[in-house]
């Protein structure tokens, strides 16, 4: 389907003008300057620029619903869409882990994934962006990833360390290790040596760590920590060019991205709770002191919408403020400059909602329709 001329009235965000009456014309999948195309009156609806979503894997769900039962994970990837779409999402990051937890984080299950993403790419509407979420302790896939990583079409990687090593350092079990093993198809015993064997490499992680970001940036390569604790760790990542704070544990570890000119991504889950499921940094705080770029959906793809919408409502910033966390803010970390915002010239990227109740019924991407829904199709055709 091609790409339709609309002149939408109705309460629309405008860059450095907020929520005004106005219209606001697409053509050939972008915002133009002019009325060009069919009259839409959308009185009683907000439109407001399409949500980029920059972390997520809650498309796991559809991808294996229960395990082994999905076998054409491509039809899974049309569903995950469709849900996105169904959220206000026009950019989607799908987050996928690569690790040694197993299962559905797994090396190899990462490999179907991304080919999927690959594969369905062209015939959805939401731009699906993949990106790998790297466990640092692997160092036996060191060498290999960065030729994984271009194969793959991966533009975007995150690091993440999940092992426990406390509790192995301690010489104790880790709590819920025979519940992990079973579900990765390991004995729990060799799941426990498995880790043991990570853990004691873990002095050399760094100087690997130095070498394989410096491959990945100069293949350009987008690069993130995950959950960072300290400032010091903060800075550590900074210094080999990784310039995206995923989810910091901390208030300093966030101040510390700011004062180096880093992104800081915060979960929108986080923000809709009021406070963060492990006992972390709250989000809230984090957003009203000015230290985050951006919010992602982490692992509840309503929750975007409804943390933009849940701060402008409670004053902790005005509302394109805080629509700008779920829009131009992720745009702008990952580095694209034509979407986000409905300057002329951008993507049509954009979503209706309903004034009164803020529920999603309509979400355009480039100009297509993902989702339609309710009285405002009648509005449009």
């Amino acid at each position: 389907m091609s790409a339709l001329a609309f002149d939408l009235s109705a309460d629309i965000l405008l860059p450095d003008q907020g929520v005004v009456p106005a219209t606001l014309s697409i053509a050939g999948g972008v915002v133009v300057a002019d009325t060009v195309g069919r009259p839409v009156d959308l009185s009683g609806y907000l439109v407001l620029p399409g949500i980029v979503d920059l972390h997520g894997d809650g498309f796991e769900r559809h991808l294996a619903p229960r395990r082994g039962a999905m076998k054409q994970m491509a039809e899974g990837v049309f569903a995950v869409e469709a849900e996105l779409a169904a959220n206000g999402m026009t950019t989607a990051v799908m987050a996928q882990f690569y690790s040694w937890e197993g299962g559905l984080r797994s090396p190899e299950y990462a490999a179907d994934v991304f080919t999927a993403i690959r594969q369905v790419r062209p015939d959805v509407v939401t731009d699906l962006i993949p990106q790998l979420r790297f466990e640092t302790n692997l160092l036996d896939d060191y060498e290999d990833l960065p030729a994984k990583v271009a194969e793959w079409q991966v533009q975007y990687v995150v690091f993440n360390d999940h092992l426990p090593h406390e509790r192995l350092a301690a010489g104790k079990r880790p709590p819920r290790l025979t519940g992990q093993a079973l579900k990765a198809g390991r004995n729990p015993e060799k799941h426990l040596e498995m880790l043991k064997q990570l853990h004691a490499r873990s002095g050399e992680v760094p100087k690997a760590l130095d070498g394989l970001t410096q491959q990945l940036l100069a293949a350009g390569v987008r690069l993130g920590s995950h959950d960072d604790n300290s400032a010091e760790q903060r800075r550590v990542w900074h210094g080999r060019g990784v310039e995206i704070a995923e989810f910091p544990e901390t208030i300093e570890a966030a101040e510390a991205a700011r004062d180096t000119g880093d992104q800081v991504i915060l979960g929108a889950p986080n923000v809709v709770r009021g406070g963060s499921h492990k006992g972390n940094a709250n989000a809230v705080e984090i957003v009203a002191m000015g230290l985050c770029n951006a919010l992602a959906s982490d692992y509840h793809y309503p929750s975007p919408r409804r943390a933009a919408l849940l701060l402008a409502a409670s004053g902790v910033v005005d509302f394109a403020t805080a629509w700008g966390l779920v829009s131009s803010g992720p745009a702008q970390v990952l580095g694209l400059s034509d979407r986000g915002s409905f300057k002329a010239g951008s993507r049509a990227d954009l979503v209706v909602l309903e004034a009164d109740s803020k529920r999603v019924v309509a979400t355009m991407a480039a100009g297509r329709f993902s989702f339609l829904s309710g009285d405002v199709a009648t509005r449009f055709f």
